[in-house]
């Protein structure tokens, strides 16, 4: 069995996801604290989409989101809302990113 996206609503929850993630991309039952630093390496193993707001130039969050989308898509896009006149935080969590490709666990 295919399952589609594994969307998160903020980096908060998407850390949590991925901190009970399973090694294949399966989330488990957990508790606990979250410690989970994810890097523009890598990280992510069930997350695909991700709702979240336009972050700081420096801000760790930053990272976790290079991750999703990659650097030259998350360029763009922060280069056409800013284009737009948004600004970072005036909305909220709004904006959506994907991964090329939904992360397909059998």
């Amino acid at each position: 069995m295919i399952c589609g996206r594994v969307a998160a609503v903020g980096t908060t929850p998407a850390r949590a996801l991925e901190t009970v993630a399973t090694s294949d991309g399966f989330v488990e039952p957990g508790e606990g604290w979250i410690d989970l630093v994810i890097g523009v390496t890598g990280g992510l193993r069930t997350v695909d989409a991700l709702l979240t707001g336009l972050h700081e130039p420096r801000a760790s969050h930053l990272a976790l989101l290079e991750s999703l989308a990659g650097a030259d898509a998350l360029a763009r896009a922060y280069d056409a809302a800013l284009d737009a006149r948004y600004l970072r935080h005036q909305f909220g969590d709004v904006h959506l990113l994907l991964s090329d490709t939904p992360r397909g666990r059998e």
